[in-house]
């Protein structure tokens, strides 16, 4: 089973609609157990509402206003540092999306690092 621990972190999402890829930065946080979350894109930073993780399951959404106004909901499966899935706008038909966890390897082979 996936904690919020687990999914943690900064990831690089993206989105191929039927207007093009869209990128967007999610910062997801383990709140003493709670999962809560940030979206960045398009000039603007949303909330991300009704994050549940369920099992490797996540969903969460979130409003945005660029391109065009949207309420978004998306359903992800995620696998260590990757997720895939879709995101739905609306009647607008199901868009794959897929993520990329960012992960800090210069730090780990800086000198002085820990190992």
């Amino acid at each position: 089973m996936t904690t919020a621990a687990a999914v943690a972190g900064i990831w690089d999402l993206s989105i191929a609609t039927p207007i093009g890829k869209i990128t967007a930065v999610i910062e997801l946080r383990d709140d003493e157990g709670v999962l809560t979350g940030t979206a960045r894109g398009a000039g603007e930073e949303v909330g991300l509402d009704g994050l549940a993780l369920t099992g490797d399951r996540l969903t969460w959404k979130q409003a945005v206003t660029r391109p065009m106004r949207l309420n978004l909901s998306f359903d992800v499966t995620v696998t260590g540092d990757t997720f895939a899935g879709a995101s739905r706008a609306g009647r607008l038909p199901a868009s794959r999306v897929s993520g990329l966890r960012r992960t800090d390897r210069a730090a780990e082979t800086a000198p002085g690092a820990r190992p």
